[in-house]
């Protein structure tokens, strides 16, 4: 029996650097079974059968210990260290029994000591790699924010160039053409929307409490004015009594928005845009379709609007997909109706 309780430990310890292999399962489960047979070694009359074996079983042990405390994350680390630790302290009365209560107890607590130490290494190292894991994040954080601060400040300056331009152009003398002075207003629309966005952004990046989200970004409500006047004309199609979070309506609002900027960089011939935004279940579905033939967006000029979207779309829980079709290319995003909550920023990679 201990020659079992010996390999299982040191299966279980192999197991532990295993990154599919749940760490928390093979810690608790070597525990689990190095007391049980401590348990049954007093009713049998049993004793240890060879030293060699018990310190093998108790090197694997703490190993469990120092690696549960290290990378399992929340409460389960508990379980998960805990039931190997408690292994260690008590495999001591395989030898000892029967014998002096006080000796068993005093041994106990000595070997309990080793658990305790392996612990706290655990727990050293997790705090770490938690302050690495910040550092970085900090330094990512840092560098894109001087990055935006940057495009706002030199697209910006662009933008607000092409405003006085189209400004200064519909206060020329004498009457425009009604297309040329529609023409002219949109692009004033369109430059003061850009110039609201980038701000947006950067105060996100800040993290403004009045700059959140939910606040600022618009949503569903806002694609019927985000279509209107777009060229190639866009057919808008949006499902009724839509109950959507405050996130996936935005989310929902920049998918439209990435795909009709790629339509207008990559498909100059297109002719129609369908946009459909339709209830799943609990999920929303967002399609965006043109005629303007196939093309690869991820290539040469494409940037990275797409992958940004489908990223942001996993983080909410859902999909981003996008492809040619028999006419064109399209966009699909399914994306739950209830942003889930954010998880737990504590959890440690494995």
């Amino acid at each position: 029996m201990d020659v079992i309780a010996a390999l299982a430990a040191l299966g279980a310890m192999v197991a532990a650097f295993v990154p599919r292999v749940p760490l928390a399962q093979a810690a608790g489960t070597a525990g689990a079974v190095s007391l049980v047979v401590t348990a049954v070694h007093p009713p049998l009359g049993r004793q240890a059968a060879g030293v060699a074996w018990l310190m093998v079983e108790v090197l694997a042990l703490l190993v469990l210990v120092l690696r549960a405390a290290r990378c399992v994350p929340g409460r389960r680390a508990i379980a998960a260290a805990g039931l190997p630790g408690a292994a260690v302290a008590l495999v001591l009365m395989r030898v000892l029994w029967p014998g002096e209560p006080s000796l068993m107890v005093t041994g106990c607590a000595g070997w309990s000591l080793l658990a305790i130490a392996a612990a706290a290494m655990g727990l050293y190292t997790r705090s770490l790699d938690t302050a690495r894991s910040r550092a970085v994040t900090e330094a990512k954080r840092a560098q894109r924010l001087a990055l935006a601060r940057d495009l706002h400040d030199y697209v910006a300056h662009d933008v607000s160039g092409m405003l006085v331009q189209a400004q200064a152009a519909r206060m020329v003398p004498g009457p425009l053409p009604p297309a040329v002075a529609d023409a002219l207003r949109r692009i004033e629309e369109a430059g003061l929307r850009a110039l609201a966005s980038m701000d947006r952004t950067v105060e996100m990046l800040h993290d403004r409490p009045d700059a959140g989200l939910d606040r600022r970004l618009p949503g569903v409500e806002g694609l019927e004015g985000l279509v209107d006047g777009f060229s190639p004309p866009v057919s808008l199609r949006v499902d009724p009594g839509l109950d959507l979070s405050r996130e996936t309506s935005a989310t929902v609002y920049r998918v439209v928005t990435e795909a009709l900027t790629n339509v207008r960089r990559h498909a100059g011939q297109a002719t129609f845009v369908e946009v459909e935004v339709t209830a799943e279940g609990r999920a929303v579905r967002v399609r965006v379709a043109d005629d303007g033939g196939g093309r690869s967006e991820s290539a040469g000029r494409g940037g990275f609007g797409l992958a940004g979207l489908a990223e942001r779309a996993g983080m909410l829980g859902g999909s981003l997909s996008s492809g040619p079709t028999r006419a064109g290319w399209h966009v699909t995003a399914l994306l739950p109706a209830q942003a889930p909550e954010a998880a737990d920023a504590s959890e440690v990679t494995r």
